[in-house]
This record gives C-alpha cells, sequence and structure tokens, in this order.
C-alpha cells in the first residue's frame, strides 16, 4: 500500500463548490489566515494529491478536510497546465511558508460540484481561516489561477445545465416556479421572460406540479413543483 503521507509536488486538484440560496449562484471559497501582507487571502479548495491516491479520491480528501463536505457528485471538468500558473508574485509568499518544493511546476485537475447550500455549512479545517460562499458575480482576486479555473467551471455548469439538468441538484426537493427561473438566471447570467420560461418548462416534462404551496410567506402563496424523477437529470 502506496504511503498517502508521500506528497506529489507537481499535481493538484481543485474543486469548484456551487450552491444556491434560492436568489443567487455562489462559489465555496477557502480564507486562509493572516499570514502577512501581499498575500491573497482567498481561494479554491485544492491540495496536492497523495503518491497513494487517485485523483478522484484525492477531490473527495480535500472536500472533507477543507470544508467538512462529503459524498458530493464530484465532475472532473479541466486539466490547468499552464507552467507559470504558480509562478506570480503574488503567490510566492504563500507557497514559501505553505510548499517544501515551492518553485516546482504545479499541474492541477479541477472539479466542480453542486450543493445544497440549505443542507451544508462549511466548517474549515484548522489551517484555513474560513470557508465562505461568494457570489459568483462578486468573486475577488484569486491566488494562483483559480479565477479561471471558477471561470470554465461556470462554463461548464452552464452547458451541463442546458443539457441534462445536473443543475437542479442546487434546488429544494420541492420548489417554486420563481426559483426554477431565478436559479437558471443565476447559471446562465441571462434574464429571462416569465412566460416564455414556464412554455419552456412545460414543454421539457422534466418537472411536476404538487398539491403544497409556500408556507410563511406575506404574499399569495405560489405551487410547489418536484423534478418527476432524479434519474433523468443525471
Amino acid at each position: 500500500m502506496s504511503d498517502l503521507n508521500d506528497i506529489n509536488p507537481n499535481i493538484s486538484v481543485d474543486c469548484v463548490i456551487f450552491g444556491f440560496d434560492g436568489e443567487s449562484l455562489k462559489a465555496l471559497l477557502i480564507e486562509e489566515k493572516d499570514i502577512g501582507q501581499g498575500v491573497l487571502k482567498q481561494r479554491l479548495p485544492g491540495d496536492l494529491i497523495h503518491q497513494g491516491e487517485s485523483l478522484d479520491d484525492a477531490a473527495d480528501r480535500v472536500l472533507w478536510e477543507l470544508a467538512s463536505l462529503r459524498d458530493v457528485h464530484l465532475k472532473q471538468f479541466h486539466t490547468f497546465g499552464n507552467p507559470q500558473r504558480v509562478n506570480a508574485e503574488k503567490d510566492r509568499k504563500w507557497l514559501e511558508l505553505y510548499r517544501s518544493n515551492p518553485k516546482e511546476r504545479v499541474i492541477t485537475v479541477a472539479y466542480y460540484a453542486l450543493v445544497k447550500m440549505a443542507d451544508f455549512v462549511p466548517n474549515p479545517a484548522s489551517f484555513a481561516g474560513e470557508a465562505l460562499w461568494v457570489e459568483i458575480t462578486e468573486i475577488p482576486e484569486l491566488a494562483f489561477d483559480h479565477n479561471e479555473i471558477v471561470d470554465v467551471a461556470l462554463m461548464k455548469l452552464q452547458r451541463h445545465f442546458e443539457l441534462n439538468k445536473t443543475a437542479y441538484e442546487l434546488l429544494p426537493p420541492k420548489f417554486t416556479l420563481n426559483q426554477l427561473q431565478q436559479l437558471h438566471e443565476a447559471i446562465t447570467q441571462e434574464e429571462l421572460d416569465k412566460r416564455n420560461f414556464r412554455k419552456k418548462i412545460v414543454r421539457e416534462k422534466v418537472i411536476e406540479a404538487t398539491e403544497e404551496k409556500q408556507k410563511g410567506v406575506l404574499h399569495k402563496p405560489a405551487r410547489l413543483y418536484k423534478v418527476k424523477s432524479i434519474d433523468s437529470l443525471l
């Protein structure tokens, strides 16, 4: 059995965790503890892989160790191999503090995950300052090439959302048509006409109305819907 403490200094995994709160699409970031001026504090959950683990196992480990998240449907979507991706001046101090070989080239394999924010309370590792949700449109400058990774992940998410509806995983089990439209708009970054959107949803026959309506709202309660079959979305 391989020694899992044997780190591969040249291969890492990074995860873009998308969450939807009913209004906007967000991504989970790890905020480092204060380690001095000139060091970018926020980054994606990620780490170098161990020699004795697969890429998928490494991604699962990263989510658990950095954010206490397990049993997530991860999708590998891209490999980032720019020779200069970890050589920027803005990242040098962090690498010198946390990497035994800070000048090594690192290729990262990226994954994205879809989670229901209502079911997940981030719990960062002891060496991380905080795990926080940030709206996609408000993500700051991140460490390394993590802004590019987020951009590519969002593009992939948009593509999958249109093709097989995996983004429905971001909704609660029962939801309103307005929530569904807000999800569409948050992912596609486009404002949709309500009437045309609802016609499109009816044609797709992916969801069905329940006998329930919203509770505890000041306005007229809206009908709740659910996905007909989760198997049809995978």
